[in-house]
Formats: structure tokens, sequence, C-alpha cells
């Protein structure tokens, strides 16, 4: 008898069978290329088979890939439409958000009370979570997402590219070598996100040839997990300024210098193309490009006065 198998593995197949790409598809669902890839392995093997042919420039189905992939993406979208039905008979204003969990800590949940002064009569909900989602099977309101704005399928706002700076924490600091120039950061361990691309492509906007030194040391998945790191002093870690700022205030972590850097990624206001029908959803679009532009508006004070 076949082991039952999760929904989560399915709609990774659909995606990544569409797509044609592991990134691709972990970007359409808002998680890593990681969660993606995961879910094609426990699919391929709880069904004992090989769903895809691995080519240099993505996946491609195979033969067997190829017979099941019309019906499933039959099955999510009658599941998506069956959903909708459901939600639409609510009523009621209610607001559901997903984010990944480092900008619901550290920059979406702070500024919420502002949002519930302005309407009291929308009930929030945040998910903050890096699982597998989709929108409307779901049932998500607006994303808030990560990446390089490509989401096809739905309607797309740019809020703001972050500013990455280079932090570590103040005893790490005490016992190495003094940071006077970007170069000096190569003495010392780096800690990288999941990609770890930050560092060299820091390394090479502040002029520093290129150094094997910049891809190596420890990669988080979680901007949160890669700030802990680098608060307990197991190297140097580039970071949102936005998320390094407390901890900059209560001396968990100090800046090494000031070179702050835009990161590739932005971040996107994202939902569904008939979602702006519900006031509810078009008074959160407002308030929270608002909260963006003064956040923008901040970082380049901050930079001129730099």
């Amino acid at each position: 008898m076949m082991h039952a198998i999760p929904l989560q593995a399915l709609r990774a197949f659909v995606e990544v069978g569409q797509r044609g790409s592991i990134k691709a598809a972990a970007e359409a669902l808002h998680v890593t290329s990681g969660a993606v890839s995961q879910q094609i392995r426990l699919l391929e093997d709880r069904l004992g088979m090989a769903l895809f042919t691995r080519e240099r420039q993505g996946l491609r189905l195979n033969a067997a890939g190829l017979a099941a992939h019309p019906a499933l993406l039959d099955a999510f979208a009658q599941i998506d439409k069956a959903l909708g039905t459901l939600e639409a008979l609510k009523g009621h204003q209610t607001l559901t958000i997903s984010t990944v969990a480092t900008f619901a800590a550290s920059w979406l949940v702070p500024r919420l009370g502002r949002f519930k002064q302005l309407h009291p009569q929308i009930e929030v909900r945040v998910e903050a979570t890096s699982a597998l989602s989709d929108m409307r099977r779901d049932r998500v309101d607006v994303a808030l997402r990560h990446g390089l704005g490509h989401y096809p399928g739905l309607q797309v706002t740019r809020l703001m590219a972050p500013v990455l700076v280079p932090v570590a924490s103040p005893g790490l600091l005490a016992d190495g070598v003094a940071l006077q120039e970007p170069e000096d950061c190569l003495d010392y361990p780096l800690l990288h996100d999941a990609d770890k691309a930050d560092w060299s492509l820091w390394f090479a906007a502040h002029g520093v040839a290129h150094d094997p030194r910049a891809g190596r040391g420890t990669a988080f998945e979680d901007d949160y997990l890669l700030i802990r790191a680098a608060a307990s002093g197991q190297g140097l870690a580039l970071v949102p300024q936005a998320y390094a700022r407390e901890e900059i205030a209560a001396g968990r972590l100090a800046q090494v210098l000031d070179k702050p850097w835009p990161a590739r990624f932005a971040y996107y206001l994202v939902m569904l193309p008939d979602a702006m029908q519900r006031p509810e959803v078009q008074a959160f679009a407002a308030w929270i490009q608002a909260e963006a532009q003064q956040e923008v508006a901040q970082q380049e004070v901050a930079q001129q006065e730099s």
C-alpha cells in the first residue's frame, strides 16, 4: 500500500513542473530552494520513481511526470476555487498576512499597532512561517515576500530593499584584529545567509579583489538565526540594518564598519489579482506602502549623515 503523500509535496511537484526550475518554484511559493527540493525527493521516494529529468538548465518532466502533472494542476485549481468560495462566505473583515519570521518580528509586528489604531474593525492574523504556502489554498490575503519580484499570476508591489550592514559581537571585535577597511573583514570568520553570495558582492562593491575566503563560513536559512550567531561571537555577518538596530542598541551587536550596501533582494507586497476588491486589503496595502516609504526615507537620511 502506498503511504499517504503530503499535499505540500504534490504542490511542489506542480510548481516545479510548471516552471522547470527548483529556484523559480521556491520564489513562487515563498520558501527556500532546499525546502522545494526536499518535497520533490519525498514525493519521488513515496512513489518509488523519478518524475523529472535533471538537466543543466533545470528540471524537465519525464514521461511519468508528464502523465500526472495536468491532472494535479487541475486538482489544485479546483481546490483554490472552492476555498475562494468559502472565503467569500465569511463576510466579515479579517486579514491574513503571510511573511517570514524575521521580517515579522523585527519590522512588521512592531508597527502593526499603528495599523490597528487606524483600522480597529479589521481582525489581523499574521502567519510567520517559511513553509510551502499557496495564497488561495492557505487563505492568505496578502504576503510580504523577499525576493526578486517575479511572482507570476499575482499582483506585486515593491516595498523596499533592505540595506545590509556588517555586524559582530563586541567581544569578538575586542579580541580580534582592528577593522579599518572592508578587506580586514576577511581576517574573521564570515557568517552567511543560505545563498552565501552577499559577502562576495559586498566586497566587490567596496573595491576588494576576489578572495575565496569571502565564500567560506557557516550559512543560515533565516536572518534571525544569522543575527543570533553573530551575537554569540561566531563571526561577522551582513544583516539588514532594520533588523540589527535593536541588537546594536542593546549592546549585543556592533556595526563593524560604516559600509552599508543595498541587498539584491527586496521586499514585495504580493496578493491575488482580485484581492484589492476587499476594503481591508486596500487599507493594509496603503498603510504598509506608507510605512515602507518612511523606512526608505530613514535609510537615506542615515546614509547622508554617515
